[in-house]
Protein backbone atom coordinates (compact mmCIF):
# COMPACT_ATOMS: atom_id res chain seq x y z
CA UNK A 1 0.00 0.00 0.00
CA UNK A 2 1.30 3.49 -0.91
CA UNK A 3 0.83 5.80 2.07
CA UNK A 4 2.36 8.91 0.49
CA UNK A 5 4.27 10.05 -2.57
CA UNK A 6 6.16 12.71 -0.59
CA UNK A 7 8.08 11.59 2.49
CA UNK A 8 9.48 15.05 3.22
CA UNK A 9 6.87 17.79 2.65
CA UNK A 10 9.51 20.43 3.46
CA UNK A 11 10.77 20.03 -0.09
CA UNK A 12 7.57 21.74 -1.32
CA UNK A 13 6.11 23.77 1.56
CA UNK A 14 7.62 25.48 4.60
CA UNK A 15 6.57 28.07 7.17
CA UNK A 16 9.17 30.50 8.47
CA UNK A 17 8.96 32.85 11.47
CA UNK A 18 11.23 35.88 11.65
CA UNK A 19 11.56 39.32 13.23
CA UNK A 20 11.96 42.35 11.00
CA UNK A 21 15.02 44.60 11.20
CA UNK A 22 14.31 47.24 8.48
CA UNK A 23 17.72 46.45 6.97
CA UNK A 24 18.25 46.11 3.23
CA UNK A 25 19.44 42.73 1.87
CA UNK A 26 18.25 40.75 4.89
CA UNK A 27 18.43 37.04 4.06
CA UNK A 28 15.66 34.83 5.47
CA UNK A 29 16.70 31.17 5.50
CA UNK A 30 14.06 28.47 5.75
CA UNK A 31 14.35 25.99 8.63
CA UNK A 32 13.68 22.71 6.82
CA UNK A 33 16.03 19.75 6.78
CA UNK A 34 16.60 20.26 3.04
CA UNK A 35 16.89 23.38 0.90
CA UNK A 36 13.74 24.69 -0.81
CA UNK A 37 13.68 27.63 -3.22
CA UNK A 38 10.17 29.14 -2.96
CA UNK A 39 8.11 30.26 -5.94
CA UNK A 40 5.24 31.68 -3.87
CA UNK A 41 6.00 33.70 -0.73
CA UNK A 42 3.14 34.93 1.47
CA UNK A 43 4.14 37.15 4.41
CA UNK A 44 2.05 38.56 7.27
CA UNK A 45 2.81 40.73 10.29
CA UNK A 46 1.91 38.99 13.55
CA UNK A 47 2.60 41.38 16.43
CA UNK A 48 0.66 44.24 14.86
CA UNK A 49 -1.86 44.80 12.10
CA UNK A 50 -0.48 44.66 8.58
CA UNK A 51 -1.05 43.44 5.05
CA UNK A 52 -0.99 39.92 3.71
CA UNK A 53 1.72 40.24 1.03
CA UNK A 54 2.04 37.71 -1.81
CA UNK A 55 5.02 37.56 -4.16
CA UNK A 56 5.69 34.86 -6.76
CA UNK A 57 8.44 34.03 -9.23
CA UNK A 58 6.07 34.14 -12.22
CA UNK A 59 4.90 37.74 -11.73
CA UNK A 60 8.37 38.81 -10.55
CA UNK A 61 9.95 40.02 -7.34
CA UNK A 62 8.65 43.60 -7.45
CA UNK A 63 4.98 42.60 -7.83
CA UNK A 64 2.81 42.40 -4.70
CA UNK A 65 -0.76 41.21 -4.15
CA UNK A 66 -2.71 41.40 -0.87
CA UNK A 67 -5.43 38.93 0.14
CA UNK A 68 -7.27 41.25 2.55
CA UNK A 69 -8.22 43.64 -0.26
CA UNK A 70 -9.44 43.53 -3.85
CA UNK A 71 -6.73 46.00 -4.88
CA UNK A 72 -4.75 45.62 -8.08
CA UNK A 73 -1.18 44.36 -8.06
CA UNK A 74 1.31 46.87 -6.70
CA UNK A 75 4.80 47.44 -8.08
CA UNK A 76 7.28 48.22 -5.31
CA UNK A 77 10.57 50.06 -5.79
CA UNK A 78 13.72 47.91 -5.56
CA UNK A 79 14.46 48.41 -1.87
CA UNK A 80 10.87 47.91 -0.67
CA UNK A 81 10.18 44.33 -1.68
CA UNK A 82 11.14 40.69 -1.62
CA UNK A 83 14.41 41.20 -3.48
CA UNK A 84 15.16 37.63 -4.53
CA UNK A 85 13.93 34.05 -4.37
CA UNK A 86 16.94 32.22 -2.94
CA UNK A 87 18.05 28.58 -2.94
CA UNK A 88 16.76 28.14 0.62
CA UNK A 89 14.62 31.19 1.36
CA UNK A 90 14.43 34.79 0.22
CA UNK A 91 16.05 38.19 0.66
CA UNK A 92 14.19 41.24 2.00
CA UNK A 93 14.47 44.94 1.35
CA UNK A 94 13.43 47.48 3.97
CA UNK A 95 9.68 47.28 3.20
CA UNK A 96 7.69 47.81 6.41
CA UNK A 97 5.09 45.31 5.22
CA UNK A 98 7.61 42.46 5.29
CA UNK A 99 10.58 43.75 7.32
CA UNK A 100 9.55 46.42 9.84
CA UNK A 101 11.99 46.72 12.70
CA UNK A 102 11.19 44.59 15.79
CA UNK A 103 7.88 43.36 14.32
CA UNK A 104 7.30 39.60 14.19
CA UNK A 105 6.33 38.02 10.86
CA UNK A 106 5.28 34.70 9.41
CA UNK A 107 5.96 33.61 5.84
CA UNK A 108 4.35 30.66 4.08
CA UNK A 109 6.38 29.32 1.17
CA UNK A 110 5.51 26.97 -1.69
CA UNK A 111 7.81 25.55 -4.37
CA UNK A 112 6.70 24.99 -7.96
CA UNK A 113 9.99 25.12 -9.83
CA UNK A 114 9.45 23.93 -13.42
CA UNK A 115 8.58 26.56 -16.03
CA UNK A 116 5.85 25.97 -18.58
CA UNK A 117 4.47 27.97 -21.49
CA UNK A 118 1.52 27.27 -23.75
CA UNK A 119 0.74 28.90 -27.10
CA UNK A 120 -2.87 27.75 -27.39
CA UNK A 121 -3.08 28.19 -31.15
CA UNK A 122 0.06 26.10 -31.72
CA UNK A 123 -0.60 23.30 -29.24
CA UNK A 124 -4.41 23.17 -29.57
CA UNK A 125 -4.52 23.01 -25.76
CA UNK A 126 -6.89 25.65 -24.41
CA UNK A 127 -8.08 28.89 -25.97
CA UNK A 128 -5.96 31.43 -24.05
CA UNK A 129 -2.15 31.44 -23.93
CA UNK A 130 -0.66 30.82 -20.49
CA UNK A 131 2.70 30.44 -18.78
CA UNK A 132 3.98 29.80 -15.30
CA UNK A 133 5.72 27.42 -12.92
CA UNK A 134 4.60 23.99 -11.78
CA UNK A 135 5.42 21.05 -9.53
CA UNK A 136 3.75 17.86 -10.72
CA UNK A 137 4.91 16.03 -7.59
CA UNK A 138 3.29 18.41 -5.12
CA UNK A 139 0.30 19.33 -7.29
CA UNK A 140 0.87 23.09 -7.40
CA UNK A 141 1.09 25.54 -10.29
CA UNK A 142 1.26 29.29 -10.76
CA UNK A 143 -0.44 30.24 -14.03
CA UNK A 144 -0.34 33.66 -15.71
CA UNK A 145 -2.71 34.67 -18.52
CA UNK A 146 -4.43 37.63 -20.19
CA UNK A 147 -8.22 37.76 -20.29
CA UNK A 148 -10.17 37.34 -23.53
CA UNK A 149 -13.65 38.39 -22.40
CA UNK A 150 -15.15 35.28 -24.03
CA UNK A 151 -17.25 32.90 -21.94
CA UNK A 152 -16.22 29.26 -22.12
CA UNK A 153 -12.58 29.87 -22.97
CA UNK A 154 -10.10 27.37 -21.52
CA UNK A 155 -6.63 27.90 -20.07
CA UNK A 156 -3.78 25.41 -19.58
CA UNK A 157 -2.91 25.27 -15.87
CA UNK A 158 0.35 23.33 -16.18
CA UNK A 159 -0.58 20.38 -13.97
CA UNK A 160 -1.02 16.82 -15.21
CA UNK A 161 -3.77 16.19 -12.66
CA UNK A 162 -7.05 18.09 -12.38
CA UNK A 163 -6.84 20.83 -9.74
CA UNK A 164 -9.48 20.76 -6.98
CA UNK A 165 -8.91 24.40 -6.03
CA UNK A 166 -8.02 27.37 -8.24
CA UNK A 167 -7.54 30.84 -6.77
CA UNK A 168 -7.53 33.68 -9.34
CA UNK A 169 -6.67 37.36 -8.90
CA UNK A 170 -6.91 40.09 -11.50
CA UNK A 171 -3.53 41.83 -11.48
CA UNK A 172 -4.12 44.95 -13.57
CA UNK A 173 -7.21 46.35 -11.77
CA UNK A 174 -9.12 45.94 -8.53
CA UNK A 175 -11.37 42.89 -8.24
CA UNK A 176 -12.10 40.06 -5.81
CA UNK A 177 -9.86 37.08 -5.16
CA UNK A 178 -11.96 34.30 -6.74
CA UNK A 179 -11.78 30.66 -5.66
CA UNK A 180 -13.14 27.69 -7.56
CA UNK A 181 -13.51 24.76 -5.17
CA UNK A 182 -14.64 21.55 -6.86
CA UNK A 183 -15.81 20.10 -3.55
CA UNK A 184 -18.87 22.36 -3.70
CA UNK A 185 -21.35 23.31 -6.43
CA UNK A 186 -19.44 24.25 -9.58
CA UNK A 187 -21.93 27.08 -10.11
CA UNK A 188 -20.55 28.78 -6.99
CA UNK A 189 -17.30 30.46 -6.02
CA UNK A 190 -15.77 32.06 -2.95
CA UNK A 191 -13.91 35.33 -2.34
CA UNK A 192 -10.68 35.04 -0.37
CA UNK A 193 -10.81 38.74 0.57
CA UNK A 194 -14.34 38.79 2.06
CA UNK A 195 -16.54 36.97 4.58
CA UNK A 196 -19.13 36.24 1.88
CA UNK A 197 -20.87 32.90 1.72
CA UNK A 198 -20.28 30.87 -1.42
CA UNK A 199 -21.59 33.02 -4.28
CA UNK A 200 -24.02 31.44 -6.75
CA UNK A 201 -22.63 32.45 -10.14
CA UNK A 202 -21.24 30.32 -13.00
CA UNK A 203 -17.85 32.06 -12.92
CA UNK A 204 -16.29 28.82 -14.18
CA UNK A 205 -19.23 27.89 -16.47
CA UNK A 206 -20.25 24.99 -14.20
CA UNK A 207 -17.29 23.06 -15.60
CA UNK A 208 -14.74 21.11 -13.57
CA UNK A 209 -11.06 21.54 -14.45
CA UNK A 210 -9.54 18.73 -16.49
CA UNK A 211 -6.01 17.30 -16.34
CA UNK A 212 -4.91 20.03 -18.75
CA UNK A 213 -7.21 23.10 -18.61
CA UNK A 214 -9.71 25.09 -16.57
CA UNK A 215 -12.68 27.00 -17.98
CA UNK A 216 -13.74 30.60 -17.30
CA UNK A 217 -16.70 32.73 -18.28
CA UNK A 218 -16.49 36.37 -19.37
CA UNK A 219 -16.74 37.83 -15.86
CA UNK A 220 -14.24 40.53 -14.98
CA UNK A 221 -13.00 38.63 -11.93
CA UNK A 222 -11.52 35.85 -14.05
CA UNK A 223 -11.47 36.79 -17.75
CA UNK A 224 -11.93 40.47 -18.56
CA UNK A 225 -10.47 41.46 -21.90
CA UNK A 226 -7.43 43.72 -21.67
CA UNK A 227 -6.49 42.59 -18.16
CA UNK A 228 -3.89 40.23 -16.76
CA UNK A 229 -4.53 37.46 -14.20
CA UNK A 230 -2.66 35.06 -11.95
CA UNK A 231 -4.06 31.66 -10.94
CA UNK A 232 -2.78 29.48 -8.10
CA UNK A 233 -3.84 25.90 -8.85
CA UNK A 234 -3.80 23.00 -6.38
CA UNK A 235 -4.45 19.30 -6.88
CA UNK A 236 -4.58 16.84 -3.99
CA UNK A 237 -1.53 14.67 -3.23
CA UNK A 238 -1.85 11.76 -0.83
CA UNK A 239 0.12 12.28 2.36
CA UNK A 240 1.01 15.88 1.46
CA UNK A 241 -2.12 17.94 0.74
CA UNK A 242 -5.83 17.65 1.41
CA UNK A 243 -8.40 19.94 -0.19
CA UNK A 244 -11.72 18.96 1.27
CA UNK A 245 -14.93 19.58 3.20
CA UNK A 246 -16.04 18.99 6.75
CA UNK A 247 -19.25 19.51 8.69
CA UNK A 248 -19.00 21.43 11.94
CA UNK A 249 -20.92 20.18 14.99
CA UNK A 250 -21.31 23.43 16.96
CA UNK A 251 -19.70 21.85 20.01
CA UNK A 252 -16.49 22.54 21.95
CA UNK A 253 -15.75 18.82 21.56
CA UNK A 254 -15.52 19.54 17.88
CA UNK A 255 -15.33 17.78 14.56
CA UNK A 256 -12.24 15.71 13.72
CA UNK A 257 -11.02 16.14 10.13
CA UNK A 258 -8.92 13.32 8.69
CA UNK A 259 -6.16 14.43 6.31
CA UNK A 260 -3.79 11.44 6.28
CA UNK A 261 -0.91 13.54 7.65
CA UNK A 262 0.17 15.75 10.53
CA UNK A 263 -0.69 19.26 9.31
CA UNK A 264 1.78 22.08 8.87
CA UNK A 265 -0.80 24.59 7.55
CA UNK A 266 -4.60 24.70 7.50
CA UNK A 267 -6.98 27.28 5.98
CA UNK A 268 -10.74 26.95 6.52
CA UNK A 269 -13.94 28.84 5.62
CA UNK A 270 -17.63 28.25 6.21
CA UNK A 271 -19.46 28.07 2.88
CA UNK A 272 -22.94 28.86 4.21
CA UNK A 273 -22.32 31.78 6.58
CA UNK A 274 -20.47 35.08 6.45
CA UNK A 275 -17.45 33.90 8.44
CA UNK A 276 -13.74 34.67 8.15
CA UNK A 277 -11.04 32.65 6.40
CA UNK A 278 -9.08 31.24 9.37
CA UNK A 279 -5.46 30.17 9.03
CA UNK A 280 -3.19 28.20 11.41
CA UNK A 281 0.28 26.66 11.07
CA UNK A 282 2.64 24.45 13.06
CA UNK A 283 5.34 27.09 13.58
CA UNK A 284 3.21 29.74 15.24
CA UNK A 285 1.51 26.93 17.19
CA UNK A 286 4.17 24.23 17.78
CA UNK A 287 2.08 22.61 20.52
CA UNK A 288 -1.64 22.11 21.00
CA UNK A 289 -4.06 23.82 21.42
CA UNK A 290 -3.59 25.97 18.30
CA UNK A 291 -4.53 29.50 19.30
CA UNK A 292 -2.50 31.83 17.06
CA UNK A 293 -5.07 32.68 14.41
CA UNK A 294 -4.82 34.88 11.33
CA UNK A 295 -7.53 35.73 8.79
CA UNK A 296 -6.77 36.08 5.07
CA UNK A 297 -9.53 38.68 4.67
CA UNK A 298 -8.28 40.97 7.46
CA UNK A 299 -5.09 42.88 8.24
CA UNK A 300 -5.55 42.38 12.02
CA UNK A 301 -2.70 41.23 14.20
CA UNK A 302 -2.55 37.62 15.31
CA UNK A 303 -5.34 36.62 17.70
CA UNK A 304 -5.06 34.38 20.76
CA UNK A 305 -7.98 31.97 21.20
CA UNK A 306 -8.00 28.17 21.61
CA UNK A 307 -9.39 26.73 18.38
CA UNK A 308 -8.05 23.31 17.32
CA UNK A 309 -5.42 20.60 17.72
CA UNK A 310 -3.07 19.36 15.03
CA UNK A 311 -2.82 15.58 15.40
CA UNK A 312 -0.86 12.88 13.58
CA UNK A 313 -3.54 12.25 10.94
CA UNK A 314 -5.56 15.47 10.78
CA UNK A 315 -6.97 18.22 12.99
CA UNK A 316 -9.51 18.25 15.81
CA UNK A 317 -11.66 21.25 16.64
CA UNK A 318 -11.72 22.49 20.25
CA UNK A 319 -14.20 25.32 19.80
CA UNK A 320 -17.78 25.93 18.73
CA UNK A 321 -16.74 29.21 17.07
CA UNK A 322 -18.75 30.07 13.97
CA UNK A 323 -15.65 30.44 11.82
CA UNK A 324 -14.33 27.00 12.77
CA UNK A 325 -16.93 24.54 13.93
CA UNK A 326 -20.47 25.91 13.76
CA UNK A 327 -23.17 23.64 12.35
CA UNK A 328 -22.22 24.54 8.80
CA UNK A 329 -20.25 23.09 5.91
CA UNK A 330 -16.63 24.21 5.68
CA UNK A 331 -14.04 24.04 2.93
CA UNK A 332 -10.41 23.62 3.91
CA UNK A 333 -6.90 23.45 2.47
CA UNK A 334 -4.19 21.60 4.41
CA UNK A 335 -0.50 20.88 3.78
CA UNK A 336 1.61 18.35 5.66
CA UNK A 337 4.38 18.54 8.18
CA UNK A 338 4.78 14.78 7.80
CA UNK A 339 2.66 11.95 6.34
CA UNK A 340 0.73 9.80 8.83
CA UNK A 341 2.79 6.83 7.57
CA UNK A 342 5.78 7.32 5.28
CA UNK A 343 6.60 5.23 2.20
CA UNK A 344 8.65 2.84 4.37
CA UNK A 345 5.68 2.16 6.64
CA UNK A 346 6.98 4.28 9.54
CA UNK A 347 4.23 6.22 11.38
CA UNK A 348 4.68 9.85 12.40
CA UNK A 349 4.79 10.90 16.06
CA UNK A 350 1.91 12.90 17.46
CA UNK A 351 2.54 16.42 18.79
Amino acid sequence: MAYTTIDNPELYFQTKLYTGNATDDTAITLDGSENMQPDLIWTKERSQAGNHNLFDSVRGISKRLRTETNAAEGTLDPVNQIKSFDSDGFTLGTNNGSNENSVTFVSWNWKAGTSFSNDASSTSIGDIDSSGSVSQISGFSICSYAGSGSSGDTIKHGLSTAPKIIIIKKRSASDNWTMLNTNIDLNTHLHLNTTDSAVSDPMFTNTAPTTSVFTVDSDGQVNESGHTFIAYCFSEVKGYSKLGLYKGNGNADGTFVYTGFKPAWVLMKATTAGEHWNLHDNKRDPINVCDAGLKTNESNQEEDADRLDFVSNGFKHRSSSGGYNSSNTFIYMAFAEAPFVNSNGVPVNAR
